[in-house]
């Protein structure tokens, strides 16, 4: 018995239909390694993973079509406990490895999973280069605002005036937003979720997994132990529905415990007001559009306590991807100009032999 899998479920990123040996039904345990999980006592990183192993049946794979690739840092741990199969990489490269594997197996289906100062830091460059190719991978952040694993020191998203380790009067740098950052390298998928909105996690891991091109995800994470509290003016349960705004693509930016909050332009600038006030009604709040490249820009640049803080995906469009432009490439380079012939290749142009 088979099942007919699109390539936008199959991972082949090609559009093209396979026909696949029907595949046993999976649970979140198939997905638990036999590994023990190793982080600190109420780190964001245990929901971030309990999440993960939840999605990962939804998309179909078989496990060992599945593979999770990180860098260094808490966050690095990750792959040890997902049982698939995985690479634990350098510093910041985990982008670059996750490029090579995808261009030699583009039917697998690749995770990244990084931290803001693994990503931003040493890794700036990797991640921004992964995004502009469009590579068909998928890239989770944690953002604690902080150097963990090295026991705290600043990190590129710390706030301006943090008192860290290594900025012990304060940090002189103002943050990096992630978001803009993947949205100025031209990711097809950005988003951004929160390590204690389970329900929302789930469901932005879902959507990046069924996504095909570069996909970028910023977890909003706490680290109790050197930057407890990190995002909890605007996360905690008792006032996130005052200080977070969901994103749903073509609704209005409502936000608010009685739901009477929302986002205008006021020209090319947003501002936070009350329907219901000053003759302000639903159509007057800005609708989410997924695929407008100024909407995105202006989301991944607003901030609590000025605005309510975006959570879902702010940006989503279809692109053709790394793998498939790397596949059309050679397709036309053989069409005119013949298959290669490597000894021929080898023997030709200016050539000596050392006697």
């Amino acid at each position: 018995m088979t099942d007919t899998i699109t390539g936008a479920d199959n991972g082949a990123g090609n559009g093209a239909a396979a026909t696949l040996p029907e595949l046993p039904v999976l649970t979140r345990k198939d997905f638990v390694s036999d590994q023990e999980v190793r982080w600190c006592p109420g780190c964001g990183d245990y929901s971030i993973l309990a999440q993960t192993q939840k999605v990962m049946p939804d998309f179909g794979y078989p496990k060992e079509n599945i593979v999770f690739i990180s860098g260094i840092g808490c966050s690095g741990r990750l792959p040890y406990y997902m049982n698939t199969y995985g690479f634990h990489t350098i510093h910041g490269r985990a982008p670059a490895i996750a490029t090579g594997l995808k261009a030699a197996r583009p039917d697998l289906m690749v995770w990244v999973i990084t931290g803001d100062g693994d990503a931003l830091s040493i890794g700036g460059n990797h991640l921004i280069h992964s995004l502009r190719r469009n590579v068909d991978v998928r890239i989770i952040m944690f953002n604690n605002r902080i150097y963990g694993l090295t026991k705290g020191q600043a990190s590129p998203t710390s706030e301006l005036g943090k008192i860290t380790k290594s900025s012990p009067y304060g940090t002189v740098d103002f943050p990096i937003s992630p978001l803009a950052i993947a949205l100025a390298a031209e990711a097809t998928f950005i988003a951004r979720s929160v390590d204690t909105f389970t329900e929302h996690m789930q469901a932005t891991l879902n959507a990046a997994g069924n996504h095909h091109g570069s996909t970028f995800v910023e977890v909003l994470q706490n680290c109790n132990i050197f930057n407890d509290g990190a995002h909890r003016e605007f996360t905690d349960r008792e006032v996130r529905e005052d200080r977070t705004v969901v994103l749903e693509h073509g609704k209005p930016m409502i936000f608010g415990k009685d739901r009477n909050k929302g986002i205008r332009l006021a020209g090319h600038q947003p501002e936070v007001v009350t329907i219901g006030e000053n003759g302000i009604t639903e159509a007057d709040i800005l609708v989410h559009d997924e695929t407008d490249p100024l909407i995105a820009f202006m989301l991944a640049h607003i901030y609590w306590p000025e605005f309510p803080v975006p959570v879902g995906v702010l940006r989503r469009v279809s692109r053709p991807t790394h793998h498939q432009m790397l596949v059309d490439q050679l397709a036309q380079a053989t069409a005119t100009r013949g298959a290669g012939d490597l000894t021929k290749l080898l023997n030709s142009g200016e050539t000596w032999k050392v006697e």
